[in-house]
């Protein structure tokens, strides 16, 4: 009972106020960066925005439209990769996709747990994971 109603605490400080005042959610200047994250199946669709130097992303900024779980998850996401290198980015999302899909139960990421009871809905696990899939995939072609 108590574990639950600190994953319920945890989920409300985290999804619902990164949901309401997500980090850095405007459209960005003209960047170099961006990538794409897009669900066909619910329609969640964001745009993220990177400036960079070298291999470190200065700045991130988001923009679009999703539920409340994507939205919150990519508004971590940036605060997490800002003033990172792509090295150090990939076992932040790599941490991440295993918190959401129950490979792992424990990290230094408090918020993080607030998405670990995704995996008990594929359909929010996706949500949980869209931005972070799609930067992956930018981080491992743009660090080569």
């Amino acid at each position: 009972m108590e574990q639950e109603k600190k994953l319920s605490d945890l989920y409300q400080d985290v999804i619902l106020t990164n949901n309401k005042e997500p980090y850095h959610f405007q459209k960005a200047k003209e960047m170099p960066h961006s990538v794409e994250a897009y669900n066909p199946l619910c329609g969640d669709h964001f745009h993220l925005y990177f400036e960079m130097e070298g291999n470190t992303i200065k700045q991130a900024f988001f923009h679009g439209y999703g539920c409340a779980i994507s939205k919150a998850s990519t508004s971590i996401l940036l605060q997490k990769i800002e003033g990172k290198t792509l090295e150090e980015i990939k076992p932040i999302i790599s941490e991440f996709l295993q918190i959401v899909h129950g490979e792992k139960e424990n990290t230094d990421h408090a918020d993080f747990l607030a998405f670990a009871a995704a995996k008990h809905f594929p359909s929010r696990e996706q949500c949980a994971t869209l931005s972070w899939d799609s930067l992956k995939e930018f981080v491992e072609k743009t660090a080569k």
